[in-house]
């Protein structure tokens, strides 16, 4: 058991730590914070941060940064504004317009890094100057608004309930129960291969416990959400971009040669990695999530502004070292940036319940993410 919590000290840890924030507040905020409407709220207005959160751990990976997501996100929603509201074009190809030029400003971003060899936090800098300053131009300093109401329900809506159950949402429960068992049936699926190639495992009682865990906790949670207005619809995003994510990162070649760039460059090189396309196809991914993000934020507000966007690329960055990334690259999961992106709305939500202003939210959360770094690097000191 020492041995195992050793070795995915990063993975429980951030888990425990999750668990203490949200036990801490839900205590301090009366009930508040898990209640239905505040759960749904959480997903709604931390929704843009953890996919902005997933294309980062990415980035992060591969020992670079990204410093312009927020401005991406601010431009490419002003983009939106025009062509939906000034120029009244079908939101659905104007997502599909906006996804692209998200990859052309991470093609964009990607080659000076990859193939002329500035350093991504330059680079990056520069492209949250570039696009703020953009946005600015492009919005004449105002603000765009209403969006056309099929874009908004990608923020706003709820999956339908075709049972007629006053109120609760049981289709919802359908779901919940249908995840629950596809998260077991994985769980077991990757217990039994590492038994077979005789991997160290959980004790047989406590991966039993996990897994009545699973269970208990997913069903619970739909439960919480169909008393309410059931599953939103980013939550459905969210869910399809997590499991896609995981297993591109865990299942695929190009999820293993980016954790090699990132983990030795000279070494992936060596082993015939090709580094740079595969910088610049994190950067490429990292454009289209932050233009996703900016399209989901936009639908939320209902307005492109000039100030969207704003200190988006700190809660991303903060949510996957708290995830348990590191900062040396090649260390660093999916889930990992989820469970740290969560940590931080759930802080964000909690102390905005209580009442507490912006800057001390602010100083905390820096405060947090330089625990998260400290955590790392001492951890990566002892192993060594």
């Amino acid at each position: 058991m020492k041995a195992l919590f050793k070795l995915n000290m990063r993975q429980y840890s951030m888990i425990i730590a999750l668990i203490f924030i949200v036990v801490l507040f839900q205590l301090l905020t009366g009930g508040t914070l898990l209640k239905p409407l505040n759960i749904t709220n959480l997903i709604l207005q931390n929704s843009y941060i953890l996919v902005l959160a997933i294309g980062m751990v990415l980035v992060i990976i591969t020992g670079h940064i990204d410093l312009s997501v927020g401005s991406v996100a601010a431009f490419v929603g002003a983009i939106a504004a025009i062509l939906m509201v000034n120029l009244n074009l079908n939101p659905f190809l104007v997502i599909i317009i906006c996804l692209l030029l998200g990859a052309i400003i991470g093609a964009w971003q990607g080659f000076w890094i990859a193939y002329v060899g500035i350093p991504a936090f330059i680079v990056t800098l520069a492209g949250m100057l570039l696009f703020r300053g953009l946005t600015l131009v492009v919005l004449k300093g105002q603000s765009i608004a209403p969006f056309p109401i099929s874009f908004q329900k990608i923020s706003t809506s709820f999956l339908p309930n075709p049972f007629n159950d006053g109120g609760f949402h049981t289709l919802s429960m359908i779901v919940g129960f249908a995840l629950s068992l596809l998260f077991i049936g994985i769980e077991w699926k990757n217990h039994q291969s590492q038994v077979k190639y005789q991997f160290d495992v959980l004790p047989t009682k406590l991966f039993y416990s996990k897994l009545i865990a699973i269970f208990l906790i997913v069903n619970g949670f739909t439960y919480v959400l169909a008393t309410y207005r059931g599953i939103p619809n980013i939550l459905v995003i969210l869910l399809a971009l997590i499991a896609l994510y995981t297993f591109v990162m865990k299942k695929t070649i190009i999820g293993r040669h980016i954790y090699a760039v990132g983990g030795n460059l000279k070494a992936a090189e060596l082993s015939g990695v090709k580094t740079k396309q595969i910088t610049f196809g994190v950067f490429v991914n990292m454009g289209v999530l932050a233009a996703l993000s900016g399209l989901i934020f936009a639908a939320r507000l209902n307005a492109a502004t000039p100030k969207a966007g704003n200190l988006f690329e700190l809660d991303a960055i903060a949510a996957v070292f708290i995830g348990g990334a590191s900062a040396y690259g090649g260390v660093g999961t999916v889930i990992g940036a989820i469970v740290g992106g969560l940590v931080m709305g759930v802080m964000n939500n909690g102390m905005s319940i209580l009442g507490l202003g912006i800057d001390w939210q602010q100083a905390i959360k820096g405060l947090v993410l330089l625990i998260a770094v400290a955590f790392d690097i001492i951890s990566k000191k002892k192993s060594a």
